[in-house]
């Protein structure tokens, strides 16, 4: 059973999956390791070979160590709020 932090984060992970607009790089990289290190911790995998790309991804998820899955939950429901809710 799902607590209301991760239906949450479900949902803004469901929102952002679902955007029509392309959403900057560096926003989605941000995306991508908040999503990572709230669903794998500090569980680090990463398939070696010269994908610039997946480098990045790797980088962006290692940066976040020091993050507990909890605290990765709550900055990608953050950053996808900014998102999908921009200030006007």
């Amino acid at each position: 059973m799902l607590n209301d932090l991760d239906k949450e984060f479900v949902a803004a992970f469901e929102r952002i999956s679902c955007l029509k607009e392309a959403v900057a790089p560096d926003i989605m990289l941000k995306l991508y390791a908040f999503n990572k290190q709230a669903n794998f911790g500090n569980n680090f995998s990463f398939n070696s070979g010269s994908d610039v790309r997946n480098a990045f991804k790797f980088n962006a998820w290692m940066q976040l160590k020091d993050m507990t899955p909890t605290e990765a939950k709550k900055e990608y429901i953050k950053l996808a709020n900014t998102i999908i809710n921009p200030q006007k």
